[in-house]
């Protein structure tokens, strides 16, 4: 059976899909998508656990925060989320943008265990062609300021942001496109050696969003990790794989349960 509910906090409301019995799990979905992107995982993951399928503030039917969050203002609201639940120490899996959110939390709080599905969280290297457009634009942005005034020269920037941007960015309300911004490019990778939760990493090994190369630097810096990758598939490989990757996921997730973590 499942049941869709909303969830007022003090800092945001969420809209909640809860599936299956047993061990708390909270399944949070990648940047411009929503709970329904990983129904499949959280299926396989209702088997043998309660899922709390969540749309992220600004995604799905849960409302835009109030305000440019940062991604640990994400993890803050999923910290609210387990304390008004009283869900103790629950299974996260985050992809992409949820696998920051799962990296933030899974290294101040106690979680049972982690899988990180094409995580985002390490800062990409660039070329020295990114950087000359990062500055180009910069420059333009004055240059328009001082010839358009603050008003007009931001309906220009915006334009020119939606052209060259991502999809996701183009697609994206002005205040989501700023948390975009703010988020894409923070390096979490110090936070790794502070997630001691056994961690499954689940990745395409065509994934060009978050390359291979980024999962096993993950691998090396997480304590207790195992990584398993999956040929021809992409960013989304759950979608990609389906067959393999519930096995992959099952097989983890009702594995000998760890000991206590701090």
């Amino acid at each position: 059976m499942i049941e869709e509910k909303d969830y007022t906090l003090k800092t945001a409301t969420i809209h909640v899909e809860i599936s299956g019995e047993g061990y708390p799990l909270i399944l949070m979905h990648g940047w411009g998508c929503d709970h329904t992107t990983v129904r499949s995982i959280a299926a396989t993951a209702a088997r043998s656990h309660k899922v709390y399928n969540i749309d992220l503030p600004g995604f799905g039917a849960s409302p835009e925060p109030s305000s440019v969050w940062s991604v640990y203002d994400y993890a803050a609201i999923i910290e609210e989320f387990v304390r008004t639940e009283n869900l103790d120490a629950p299974v996260l899996i985050g992809h992409s943008f949820g696998g920051r959110i799962a990296i933030i939390y899974g290294s101040r709080n106690k979680t049972e265990k982690i899988v990180l599905v094409d995580a985002a969280g390490i800062k990409p290297h660039r070329s020295l062609s990114y950087y000359y457009k990062v500055y180009s634009f910069k420059t333009a942005k004055a240059a328009m300021r001082l010839i358009f005034g603050r008003e007009g020269a931001q309906k220009r920037i915006d334009a020119m942001r939606a052209r060259r941007g991502s999809s996701d960015y183009a697609a994206a309300s002005p205040r989501m496109r700023a948390i975009m911004s703010r988020v894409v490019n923070e390096d979490l990778s110090p936070l790794l050696p502070k997630v001691t939760a056994p961690t499954l990493l689940i990745w395409g090994e065509n994934d060009t969003a978050t390359p291979l190369a980024d999962a096993k630097k993950m691998n090396r810096l997480l304590p207790d990790s195992g990584l398993v990758s999956f040929p021809g598939c992409g960013h989304y490989s759950f979608l990609d794989n389906p067959g393999q990757f519930a096995r992959v996921l099952a097989s983890f997730l009702n594995s000998k349960p760890a000991s206590p973590r701090l």
